[in-house]
């Protein structure tokens, strides 16, 4: 085998994993645009938010979490504002951060989403699995997100 080509099993993991994530992303997104007019990237930012204290989180540490740019956060809030559903602040405490607040209509939007999002979840993603190969699944994730960026992925809870 040569020093620039995959091993025939690893290949085989590495063309699968590839595959899920073209595939998955395009299916979460055509479920909550049908359903509730978001990209997956928006209700992403809603979800964390709905999870924050006081539904408040400093842009930059939002756009952590979602591994974002500033830039694409902040077209995405734009859209999400223009509906009501979230509102941009400075921080009173220090004035150089903007802050994202999630609206009533933000959380009402996010709880009305859910059900469909996790439903999608549950069956393409949890239904294909014991309980067992899903925690595998979450372990093998992490390792990896690990090796790609540290302790740096959105985690239910933090921030």
């Amino acid at each position: 085998m040569s020093a620039d080509a995959l091993e025939p099993a690893e290949l085989e993991t590495w063309a699968s994993l590839a595959t899920l994530l073209e595939w998955l992303p395009a299916a979460l997104d055509a479920q909550l645009q049908r359903d509730a007019g978001l990209t997956h990237f928006e209700y992403g930012v809603l979800y964390a938010l709905a999870h924050a204290d006081d539904r408040t989180l400093r842009m930059s540490v939002l756009a952590g979490y979602a591994h974002s740019t500033l830039s694409r956060l902040s077209r995405a809030a734009t859209r999400l504002e223009a509906r009501g559903l979230l509102r941009r602040e400075t921080d009173p405490s220090d004035g150089r951060y903007t802050l994202a607040v999630l609206t009533d209509a933000g959380a009402d939007a996010q709880r009305a989403a859910a059900p469909g999002h996790v439903a999608l979840v549950e069956r393409l993603v949890f239904g294909a699995l014991t309980a067992a190969q899903a925690r595998q699944l979450g372990d093998h994730t992490r390792k990896i997100l690990a090796a790609l960026e540290g302790d740096a992925a959105w985690l239910p809870g933090r921030g």
